[in-house]
């Protein structure tokens, strides 16, 4: 386990996965990642490259040939080594190799960078095409808040703060975990999201090109909060298992295939392509 800290924080994450496991105030006394519990849903806070979401029957094609990769990737279940480290600062690598190049014929440098500043939390993904072809990937987060956040609250006491007010249209899931081919209209002239555990019995909330960039979570009755900012990543999922105590605020350059989609790597929807020697860099942030 690494651990990094800042004169009020301490952060640890796994090695396995680059997996955020515990953001943790000392001023407050509060604990603001999600437990783990398997009996739930046993991550914290797993990294999705090189797909975020559901391939159609989990497959998909490139040059004329078929790949098969899981819901969100591979590199949540692969261990990174640790490039380098200070006290406040932490870098994880995850290169390619003859597995991976067996479900994803792309050879690359993907890096995990977490940094600490004073209460915030930033955490850069750094993707590097070291092939000669172009690579075509997605990324993006899966980080799982607790809820409540304290003593004497419950669940419903907490909310959802986006900093933009917007009509919110949200993009339906099928069973397989792909989008739909049209969004539905969920939220009207509003920045306020009310959690409520049976918010998520019909799978993640996802939206699409959100004039907001951050989200605050928060309790009218409690000083505990915490701010995500996410600038620059066109999608966002808000998720959590079912009757479970945390919400995941997920910032995303990808998405599932859609319902519809032709199974083609270099047409699916938020898909990024880098050339030869080019680096890909996205970065979101907490404070607490």
């Amino acid at each position: 386990m690494q651990t990094i800290t800042s004169q009020n924080l301490t952060v640890k994450i796994n090695p396995k996965g680059a997996e955020l496991v515990s953001l943790f105030n000392h001023e407050n006394q509060t604990e603001y990642m999600w437990s783990a519990d398997p009996n739930f849903w046993g991550k914290s806070s797993p990294v999705l490259f090189p797909i975020v979401g559901s391939l159609k029957n989990n497959v998909y094609r490139f040059e004329g040939k078929e790949y098969t990769l899981p819901r969100h990737g591979f590199a949540r279940d692969r261990e990174f080594a640790v490039e380098k480290s200070s006290e406040n600062s932490v870098t994880f690598l995850l290169t390619h190799d003859d597995n991976s190049l067996k479900v994803y014929p792309f050879k690359f440098e993907f890096r995990l960078i977490y940094t600490l500043i004073n209460n915030t939390l930033s955490v850069t993904y750094a993707v590097k095409n070291i092939g000669e072809g172009e690579m075509f990937f997605s990324v993006g987060g899966h980080p799982a808040f607790a809820v409540p956040l304290a003593e004497n609250t419950n669940y419903d006491d907490y909310y959802l703060k986006f900093n933009k007010t917007e009509t919110f249209k949200r993009w339906g899931l099928t069973n397989e975990g792909l989008i739909e081919t049209q969004p539905f209209d969920f939220l009207i002239k509003t920045n306020i999201l009310p959690l409520t555990k049976e918010l998520f019995y019909d799978d993640a909330i996802v939206f699409k090109n959100l004039e907001s960039t951050s989200i605050t979570l928060k309790s009218d009755n409690v000083n505990q909060q915490l701010q995500f900012d996410f600038e620059g990543f066109p999608f966002l999922g808000i998720w959590a298992a079912k009757n479970a105590d945390f919400v995941c605020i997920e910032p995303w350059c990808g998405i599932a295939d859609a319902a519809n989609h032709n199974q083609e790597l270099t047409e699916k929807e938020g898909i990024m392509c880098l050339i030869a020697n080019e680096i890909f860099e996205k970065t979101w942030c907490v404070t607490v």
